[in-house]
């Protein structure tokens, strides 16, 4: 369980580029952050902004393939937690992102304004952030 008053970040982790996502415990509102670019400075970068959002918590997206079977991008997004597990300075969480990806390129489409992939994954963890929320912090009494 993840404490009242804190922030918490969601990354959607992909080959090249990882969507980053926040919210306040308190408002329980997530929102796209940003998008990195994956490099060996990722886990850094990663550390950063949670020092920079005074985060408790990040809660990463978890990649399975349709029949939850585990996928090649389950076992690179395992590997890059252990990676993040060995800089990051707070508990990691995996959060089921099944078809978050998809259900954020159709909202993009939807508003029928340019966007770009890094708009995508960076949505994506927003869902993948808000179904965290839902599951794992408590609603402020």
């Amino acid at each position: 369980m993840v404490k009242n008053n804190s922030s918490i970040l969601a990354l959607d982790v992909g080959e090249r580029r990882i969507g980053v996502a926040v919210a306040s415990t308190i408002a329980r509102i997530a929102h796209p952050l940003t998008t990195l670019l994956r490099s060996d400075q990722s886990v850094h970068d990663i550390q950063a902004l949670i020092t920079e959002h005074d985060a408790q918590a990040v809660a990463v997206g978890y990649p399975r393939g349709l029949n939850g079977q585990s996928t090649a991008q389950t076992a690179a997004t395992e590997a890059f937690v252990r990676e993040l597990k060995r800089v990051v300075t707070v508990p990691l969480y995996f959060q089921d992102e099944a078809v978050t990806s998809r259900q954020a390129e159709a909202e993009l489409q939807s508003r029928g304004k340019p966007y770009v992939k890094g708009d995508i994954d960076a949505l994506a963890a927003t869902y993948i952030l808000e179904d965290f929320l839902r599951e794992h912090v408590e609603a402020p009494a």
